[in-house]
């Protein structure tokens, strides 16, 4: 579309934003433009992993919070008035149960995230990422000091290579290896065990986002990285608003880490404490996985089931998690199949580019708590009908 066409009559904003409504009606014809769409319809598109986020137990942590005088608001940031009790219980729960030997509650995963490489790793480091690490950590990147460089993905061999060289060329900085221990839109692993070995012998540090791990995961949902999280080299990231069913992160680390995102992360001094009722039900959920690890049990019944339909109905193989990618190419045919499937009742959305790499468009189907094996297996069985229908 020429900049100069935009049609006042149809937007008058658009006659002074020509520019932006070039760029919007571009990605409209690369069948990219996105939309706010109401929630509807069976979810498999949530994050909410263990079905907890609308459930009686977190309602009944919520009404009790404020019932004992819990604040729903901060009132300002952490340095200042808005430090509530509940930050520190919550922070001081998490490093117990996650097993570091800090931690510090951020407002969400993308700010904790930005937080960690904006501030930690210094000039003359090397922040050094797998090609598929969410777009947070690459903002993160983008506002730090130290020199980044990528690997292949899940490749520590290649991430190895890359070290070598970069000591070669005269890096002498310490290393900091950024991976997600279950990728969001891939949904593999990370090898946590052989980049482990690779920080130690690097003189490296290891930071796990455990976003899509943490309450599935390890012992009681303590996630992946649950048995190198107390080492000194390992900052471990649980975001608290999938799995856990409210909302923040939480960063897990060795203390000198922690007072120096307290002392130096802009994105924390400057910004309103998370709220003290949110930390609250933090609380809950932690305390919820401690009690009782059924609800963990029940959610990999289902995730195995759906495992299991997925390659019975459909032909698809190879899932290692609640994630199931089905790749389909094209953008325009991912958002048609996910209408088609929207239509049929079951919330499943397109992903296309840039969220993951060109000519990969899918289906993110997530399995939670909130779907049954019946309803699970009547998706596919619709899946595998949609599919052929458009191929």
């Amino acid at each position: 579309m020429n900049i100069a066409a935009a049609d006042p009559t149809a937007d008058p904003a658009a006659a002074l934003f020509p520019r932006q409504q070039a760029l919007l009606t571009s990605l409209a014809d690369q069948d990219r433009y996105r939309r706010l769409i109401p929630r509807a319809g069976h979810d498999f598109s949530s994050n909410d992993y263990l079905g907890l986020a609308a459930s009686d137990e977190m309602r009944a942590a919520a009404m009790a919070a404020l019932q004992r005088g819990v604040p729903v608001g901060a009132g300002g940031s952490r340095l200042l008035r808005g430090n509530d009790s509940e930050h520190h219980q919550l922070e001081e729960e998490a490093a117990a149960f996650f097993g570091s030997e800090a931690a510090l509650f951020m407002g969400g995963g993308f700010n904790a995230n930005v937080a960690i490489f904006a501030t930690l790793p210094q000039r003359g480091d090397l922040v050094l990422y797998d090609d598929l690490i969410h777009a947070s950590v690459r903002e993160g990147m983008r506002l730090g000091r130290a020199e980044t460089q990528n690997f292949a993905h899940n490749d520590v061999a290649d991430a190895a290579r890359v070290i070598s060289d970069w000591r070669a060329a005269g890096g002498i900085g310490q290393v900091w290896i950024a991976v997600e221990a279950v990728y969001s839109m891939d949904g593999d692993l990370a090898p946590l065990t052989e980049l482990m070995a690779l920080a130690d012998a690097s003189g490296g540090v290891l930071v796990v986002d455990e976003a899509h791990a943490t309450g599935l995961f390890g012992p009681q949902g303590r996630g992946l990285a649950h048995d190198i999280a107390h080492r000194p080299n390992v900052i471990s990231l649980h975001t608290c608003g999938k799995a856990l069913g409210a909302s923040g992160a939480l960063i897990c680390a060795p203390k000198v880490l922690i007072d120096m995102l307290i002392n130096k992360g802009r994105i924390f001094i400057f910004a309103t404490a998370p709220s003290p009722l949110n930390a609250a039900l933090v609380r809950a959920s932690l305390a919820l996985l401690q009690q009782d690890a059924s609800r963990i049990d029940r959610a990999w019944e289902v995730i195995d089931h759906a495992h299991a339909e997925a390659a019975r109905l459909c032909g698809l193989t190879g899932f290692a998690c609640q994630i199931l990618p089905v790749i389909t190419g094209g953008d325009a045919r991912t958002m048609q199949l996910a209408s088609d499937l929207q239509a049929l009742g079951y919330d499943i959305r397109g992903i296309r580019p840039p969220t993951v790499p060109a000519g990969t468009s899918r289906l993110r189907v997530s399995i939670t708590l909130n779907t049954s094996k019946s309803v699970v297996t009547e998706m596919f069985t619709d899946l595998a009908q949609v599919l052929e229908r458009r191929p």
